[in-house]
């Protein structure tokens, strides 16, 4: 596998990123979530979308990883974060969605199909808002639109909040531990993948301030859904019925705010894509790709000018492909 580059999106900021497959195939942006590295997307699913027709970029965001880390910022304690103490965030999820299309600059793709997963679902909806015009499709998994829908339980977030491991074992048991609380109840835990996975990021940057500021771009940034109300993108929400950590009210207020949206909400799914679901994710994610191609290449015109803005609608997809009506969200 080559290894991730790094180059300059921004003012001071370096963006560490890879590219997997075909460079003629239709461009899949991939965004991680809270406190993960590129390293976590598992190969064999980025090796299924490949199969599947897509080129990929993954990448670090900034404070994770080989992408720069705001240190001259400081720590944020997270209870006290949680707590409202903490007046100011060092950085907001729009700044993080500006180096998303920063580095789409570098890449030369003036658009491409955006995936996140969790904090990357919240960076891939803000990068949808800030810059339409690069976002050929969204998929936004297990996220949220705003901190006030689908809180955490109790239990999941002191998993997440526990202290940050010292050394290369700790940090394997904790995320073990936090896989326990937050993962997919109705499927087993992929041990081996998250011993490798959690190894080889701690072996690339294991520095933890970053995450609480990270953590703090959650926090202080806006809801969006007023602004979601405003897209007109082709748009996939995935959620699980079952996610203890962004619980499924998240995906299904992200659904409800973009016109058009699809929502599937897969039960026995947590905090987590566990393999047994891979094909049914990535048929849906496929589907929507080559559905938004398919747009694209009959109205080139209305895909073309930057900024482009639908009227709310009178419905929306939702999952077990039914409805939700625009105003209270109550299913037909």
């Amino acid at each position: 596998m080559k290894p991730a580059e790094t180059v300059a999106v921004g003012t001071g900021i370096q963006i560490a990123y890879e590219r997997h497959g075909d460079q003629a195939d239709p461009p899949l942006l991939m965004v991680c979530g809270f406190g993960v590295q590129l390293t976590a997307w598992n190969p064999d699913l980025l090796q299924m979308l490949v199969e599947r027709g897509l080129q990929l970029i993954v990448f670090d965001n900034r404070d994770i990883g080989l992408s720069t880390h705001l240190n001259e910022a400081g720590p944020i304690d997270p209870t006290a974060l949680m707590m409202g103490l903490v007046a100011a965030a060092p950085y907001l999820l729009s700044d993080m969605a500006d180096d998303t299309a920063g580095l789409l600059d570098v890449l030369g793709l003036a658009s491409a199909h955006v995936l996140g997963v969790s904090l990357g679902g919240m960076i891939a909806q803000s990068l949808a808002i800030a810059h339409p015009e690069r976002v050929r499709s969204l998929t936004s998994i297990m996220s949220t639109p705003t901190m006030d829908v689908g809180g955490a339980s109790p239990a999941a977030a002191q998993a997440l909040l526990s202290p940050p491991a010292t050394t290369r074992e700790g940090a394997v048991a904790r995320s073990l531990g936090i896989a326990e609380v937050i993962g997919s109840p109705a499927y087993p835990r992929d041990v081996p993948w998250i011993q490798k996975s959690v190894g080889i990021a701690w072996d690339r940057n294991n520095d933890a301030v970053g995450v609480s500021r990270q953590l703090a771009a959650i926090r202080f940034s806006p809801d969006r859904r007023p602004a979601l109300a405003g897209l007109d993108v082709p748009t996939l929400v995935v959620h699980g019925e079952d996610d203890p950590l962004i619980r499924a009210d998240g995906g299904r207020e992200t659904a409800a705010a973009i016109p058009g949206a699809e929502l599937m909400i897969l039960p026995g799914m947590g905090h987590d894509i566990p393999r047994a679901l891979w094909d049914t994710v990535v048929d849906a994610v496929v589907a929507l790709v080559r559905r938004a191609e398919q747009e694209r290449d009959t109205e080139p015109e209305r895909h073309a000018k930057p900024g482009r803005v639908a009227t709310y609608p009178d419905t929306h997809k939702h999952a077990r492909w039914g409805r939700l009506r625009p105003v209270d969200g109550g299913a037909e």
